[in-house]
């Protein structure tokens, strides 16, 4: 049996902390049995350890998400990157192909795929076991986790089955209703038994590879990756799911949540306050998230979440948070970003006319580094806060520490390694401060960059 985790989001449901480059799974704002902080991510990856399937399990995702991945989880995490955003179908379809024709993996092999941000005990994860094997006892082409209900929500879907038949193990799948009205959800969980489907699909490798050789999607995944651009975009639900009139359930009665809003994480938050924050003793049930290096205080305020970065500041009533989805209609660069070597906040930003200028504090790992890159329409200058590196800089390499300064022209090749852990304060300045401008070149220290 193999897992494939869909790691996705756009970032604006749990804004400012998540943003395009840092979605909700990967904020450490939980924390871990030995006290620490720790993501959603790397709750379910020592989850996955735990039941000793994270041998087995890879991650499909965007580009811009793979040094999250990386430096969360380590080098040991197995990722397919999906060329594009394409919805659930392509991503799913990209790493069937990956199995199949990189791997080797057996058609009779069970896939389960699950998003990578449940919120479960490790129960849950051992339930995905029983798939594979009622994928083999049942003739099923499908087998779903439906979770029963708490309460009557309109934010899950539900999975209605049909009447139990002399075993209690598993149910055959009548029907789907997503997202229903409230009243509705009342009726389908009181009246037909239903379920909410937590998103979980289980079958044989041979089924989704039958059914994308029938559609004339090519089997390969190198050619895929080339072709993915023209496949539909559309859910895997949508595409597969609802078209599959053979689908079993497995119920699960433990403890689930998706802690997509600042109301559901915040109740799952271990400490009130995390970063430079005071609170009155009258504030019940509030919440202060702070990444910011100024203080936040907050007097008298309950039931409200305040969370600041650099990407912005939000103080919302938590019944409230719910909408802030809705009200996301700016669109700005991620002022936040993680990477394998390290980390990058924005301080300042300024645009006048066709001029930028971005001044940012670089955090990097001891032994780490960045890229060998060319940029071509700006210049940056760097000037080391603390600790020790070298900076390449057009095949020299320079010893740097704190107080030193190096200014970087466009046109040279240039990269960064960390001795020890070093801050540094980057300026970038020029007329297009983006990616599309720069060019990475293959390198390992010491070398020539070519």
């Amino acid at each position: 049996m193999r897992l494939i985790l869909l790691s996705g989001g756009s970032g604006k449901r749990l804004w400012p902390l998540s943003n395009d480059a840092r979605s909700k799974q990967f904020l450490k704002i939980l924390r871990n049995p030995d006290g620490q902080m720790e993501s959603m991510l790397q709750r379910v990856w020592r989850q996955l350890n735990n039941v000793g399937l994270a041998q087995n399990t890879l991650f499909a995702t965007s580009a811009k998400q793979v040094d999250m991945i990386t430096s969360q989880i380590g080098p040991e995490a197995s990722i397919i990157i999906e060329p594009e955003r394409r919805d659930t179908f392509p991503a799913i379809a990209l790493s069937a192909t990956y199995l199949y024709s990189v791997l080797g993996a057996n058609l009779d092999e069970t896939i389960v795929v699950l998003p990578v941000d449940p919120y479960v005990d490790d129960r849950f994860f051992e339930n995905l076991k029983q798939l594979n094997l009622l994928l083999n006892q049942s003739s099923a082409n499908l087998a779903l986790i439906g979770v029963k209900p708490t309460y009557p929500s309109s934010k899950y879907g539900y999975i209605v089955p049909e009447a139990v038949k002399g075993t209690e193990e598993y149910r055959t799948v009548k029907s789907f209703r997503e997202k229903p009205v409230e009243a509705e959800a009342e009726r389908l969980i009181e009246v037909e038994q239903a379920l909410w489907n937590c998103g979980v699909f289980a079958f044989k490798l041979d089924y989704l590879i039958t059914r994308l050789y029938e559609q004339g999607i090519s089997l390969q995944y190198e050619e895929l990756v080339k072709q993915y651009h023209r496949l539909k975009k559309t859910s895997f639900d949508y595409e597969v799911v609802e078209k599959c009139d053979e689908i079993i359930m497995l119920p699960y009665d433990g403890y689930w949540k998706d802690l997509g809003t600042w109301n559901t994480l915040t109740e799952e938050m271990a400490v009130s306050q995390i970063g430079k924050s005071v609170m009155s003793d009258d504030s019940n049930n509030t919440h202060i998230i702070n990444e910011l290096h100024i203080p936040i205080t907050v007097l008298g305020l309950s039931d409200v979440v305040v969370a600041a970065s650099p990407d912005g500041i939000l103080v919302s009533d938590k019944s409230a948070s719910t909408r802030l989805k809705e009200l996301m209609v700016f669109e700005q660069r991620p002022m936040y970003e993680e990477y394998q070597w390290g980390s990058s906040k924005v301080l300042d930003y300024i645009q006048q006319e066709n001029k930028e200028t971005m001044t940012s504090r670089i955090s990097m790992i001891a032994g780490k580094q960045r890229s060998i890159e060319v940029h071509f329409q700006r210049t940056e200058l760097w000037s080391i806060i603390s600790g020790k590196g070298e900076i390449y800089l057009d095949g020299k390499t320079i010893p740097v520490e704190a107080g030193s300064v190096c200014q970087i022209p466009p046109r040279s090749k240039h990269g960064l390694k960390a001795i020890t852990d070093l801050e540094m304060i980057e300026i970038q300045m020029g007329g297009l401060l983006q990616q599309g401008d720069v060019v990475e070149f293959s390198y390992s220290w010491g070398e020539t960059a070519v």
